[in-house]
C-alpha cells in the first residue's frame, strides 16, 4: 500500500488523504448519530405510548367500568377508539387480577394479561418495557388506574417493535444520504485543493521539489560571494555560509535566521530597497570593519515587493585581485623600461662596431656592465625580497628612460621572509609612489627621486620624496578618490589603491610638503603570521 502512495502525484496524494479523513470523520459521525437517533426515538415513541396510556387510565369510562359502574363493552369501545386515533398496536385495560376487560381482539377478553410485564402495574407502577404478548414483540407503556383513591387495575399501551426500527432506519437513511452529500462535497473539495496546491506549487512533486532545494542550497553554499535574503518585515531568511561566516567575523554572534537585519548588519540598505523597490548595485558598506562591495535587489512575484536579496563579498580579496593586476603590470612597464635601456644599448654597441671603434667599445662595455653589476649588486643587497628588488631595478630603468634619477638611500635594508600578502601590497605602494614621484619631477628642473625602505621596531618604514612642485589644495582633498586625476581620464587609481593597500595591511600614510616637491611616509605594522615559513 505505501509503495502504491509513494508512486501517487501530490493531487492524488491529497484527494486520496483529504477523502480518507473526510470518509472516516462522516462514518464515525454516522455511527454516534445513529446510535443517539435510535435512543432518541425509541424514547420519544416511549413518551408517546406513556402519554396514552395515562390518557387512558385517567379516563371515568375506565375507572367506571373497572369498579363495575359501567358495562365491559364501553372499556371495550373506548380502548379501541383511543388504539385507531394513536395508531397503536394495543390499548388494554385489566383488571387487579390481570384480566383484560379490553383487547383488539375481542375474542382475548376475559382472558390474563400475558407478557410476564405486568407485575409491577399492579403494585401501582408506571413504566415502559419491552416484551412479546399477543401482536408480538413490542414496546409497552403500563399506567395504573386509580378510583377514589384506590387502584382497580392498569392500562397497558403497546406499538410494535418493528414500528421503532422503521422510524430508526427511516432516520439513518437521511443521515445517509447526508454523508453522500459531505462525501461529494469533499472530494470536490479535495480535488480543488489539490490543483490549488500543485499550481502554487509550479506543478513540481515533492520529489522535485527536495532535489531543487537540494541544488539551490548546494549552490548557496558553494559560492563566495555572502548572500543574505530579508522578508517584507525585514527579517532574515536566508544566509549562506559566507554570509553566516562575514557576519560572525563582524560581531554579530548566534543564528542571524529570523532576526532583524537591522540588528545584524549595521547601515543595512535592505530596508531601504524594500520601501523604494530600487536595486542598489556596486555599493560599498562597512560591515563593523569589514570592508565590502555589495549588490542589493529587490525580490518580486507577481509586480509585488515580497523581500530583498544582498550578495556581497569582501572588499580586500577585490582589491587584492586589482594589486595583483597592478603589480603584473609594473612588471610589464620594467621589463619595457629595460628593454628599451638595452635595445638604446645595442644600438650604441652596433655603431662602434661598424665605426671600428673597438677601444671606444670596450670601454664603453666595461663601464655599462659595471654599471649594472654595481646597481644591481646594491639592490641585491639592500633588497633582499626578490620582488621588490625586481621592481625597484625596473624603477631604476624606468627613471633614466624618463631624464630623472631614482636615489635608493643607504640605510634602505628589506628582508626576504614576509608573506605574500605583504608582498603584494608593497608591490603595489612602492610601484605606484614611484610612479607618482617620477611624473611629479617632470615639469621641475631638478628631477630626483629618493627612496628609503627599512624595518624597525617590527614596522615596515617607506619614504619616497620628489623635487616636484608640491600638492596643491584640490589634490590633497581628493587624491584618495577613486578616478580622481589631473592629468587625463581613465587615470587616478594610483593613490586609490596606495590607499586601501595601506588600509588592508593596517598601516598609516602621511604626506607632507617640502620647501621643494613632496614627501610620503607610509608604515606597515608587520605581525608574526605576515612571516613566511
Amino acid at each position: 500500500m505505501i509503495r502504491i502512495l509513494d508512486k501517487l502525484s501530490l493531487q492524488g496524494k491529497i484527494i486520496i488523504l483529504v477523502c480518507s479523513v473526510v470518509l472516516l470523520a462522516l462514518a464515525a459521525t454516522n455511527w454516534l448519530i445513529s446510535e443517539r437517533v435510535a435512543e432518541d426515538i425509541t424514547q420519544q415513541m416511549g413518551r408517546s405510548v406513556l402519554y396514552v396510556a395515562r390518557t387512558v387510565a385517567q379516563s371515568t369510562v375506565v375507572a367506571e367500568g373497572l369498579v363495575g359502574i359501567r358495562g365491559q363493552q364501553e372499556i371495550q369501545e373506548y380502548a379501541n377508539s383511543i388504539r385507531r386515533l394513536t395508531e397503536a398496536a394495543i390499548v388494554v385495560v385489566f383488571d387487579m387480577d390481570g384480566i383484560r376487560k379490553s383487547h383488539p381482539d375481542e375474542s382475548k377478553l376475559g382472558q390474563h394479561v400475558i407478557g410476564g410485564d405486568e407485575l409491577r402495574s399492579l403494585n401501582g407502577q408506571e413504566y415502559l418495557s419491552f416484551a412479546t404478548g399477543t401482536v408480538g414483540p413490542s414496546l409497552r407503556a403500563f399506567t395504573p388506574v386509580y378510583y377514589n383513591g384506590n387502584q382497580v387495575g392498569a392500562v397497558v399501551v403497546g406499538i410494535h417493535v418493528g414500528d421503532i426500527e422503521q422510524a430508526v432506519a427511516a432516520n439513518r437513511n437521511r443521515i445517509f444520504i447526508a454523508m453522500l452529500l459531505g462525501m461529494t462535497i469533499g472530494t470536490v473539495g479535495a480535488i480543488l485543493l489539490a490543483r490549488s496546491v500543485k499550481k502554487t506549487l509550479f506543478g513540481l512533486e515533492p520529489a522535485g521539489i527536495a532535489k531543487l532545494l537540494e541544488e539551490r542550497n548546494a549552490m548557496l553554499h558553494s559560492v563566495k560571494e555572502g548572500v543574505l535574503a530579508v522578508d517584507l518585515a525585514g527579517r532574515i531568511t536566508l544566509a549562506n555560509e559566507t554570509a553566516a561566516r562575514m557576519l560572525l567575523a563582524g560581531g554579530n554572534t548566534g543564528d542571524s535566521i529570523g532576526r532583524y537585519v537591522d540588528d545584524c548588519v549595521p547601515n543595512t540598505g535592505l530596508t531601504r530597497v524594500l520601501k523604494t523597490g530600487l536595486p542598489e548595485l556596486d555599493r560599498e558598506q562597512d560591515l563593523n570593519g569589514i570592508h565590502i562591495i555589495t549588490n542589493r535587489v529587490p525580490i518580486l512575484v507577481d509586480g509585488t515587493i515580497v523581500g530583498a536579496i544582498a550578495t556581497f563579498r569582501d572588499k580586500t580579496e577585490i582589491s587584492q585581485l586589482a594589486e595583483e593586476l597592478t603589480g603584473i603590470r609594473s612588471y610589464v612597464e620594467a621589463l619595457r623600461s629595460q628593454a628599451h635601456e638595452f635595445m638604446n644599448k645595442l644600438h650604441v654597441i652596433l655603431g662602434l662596431v661598424r665605426l671600428e671603434s673597438y677601444d671606444q667599445l670596450t670601454d664603453y662595455i666595461k663601464r655599462i656592465a659595471g654599471e649594472q653589476e654595481a646597481e644591481a649588486g646594491f639592490i641585491g643587497k639592500r633588497i633582499k625580497n626578490p620582488v621588490i628588488a625586481g621592481l625597484v631595478l625596473s624603477k631604476l630603468s624606468k627613471s633614466r628612460e624618463m631624464g630623472a634619477c631614482i636615489i635608493v638611500e643607504q640605510d634602505t635594508l628589506v628582508p626576504s621572509d614576509y608573506s605574500s600578502d605583504i608582498n603584494h601590497g608593497l608591490v603595489t605602494i612602492l610601484g605606484n609612489l614611484l610612479d607618482n614621484a617620477l611624473e611629479a619631477v617632470q615639469s621641475s628642473t631638478e628631477k630626483t627621486v629618493s627612496l628609503l625602505v627599512r624595518v624597525v621596531d617590527g614596522k615596515i618604514g617607506i619614504r619616497v620624496r620628489d623635487s616636484g612642485l608640491g600638492l596643491s589644495t584640490e589634490i590633497k582633498q581628493n587624491m584618495f578618490q577613486k578616478g580622481f586625476s589631473t592629468k587625463a581620464q581613465n587615470r587616478g587609481f594610483g593613490l586609490y589603491l596606495v590607499n586601501n593597500s595601506v588600509q588592508r595591511l593596517q598601516g598609516s600614510i602621511v604626506f607632507k610638503a617640502l620647501p621643494q616637491g613632496t614627501e610620503v611616509s607610509v608604515v606597515i605594522p608587520v605581525r608574526e603570521e605576515d612571516k613566511s615559513l
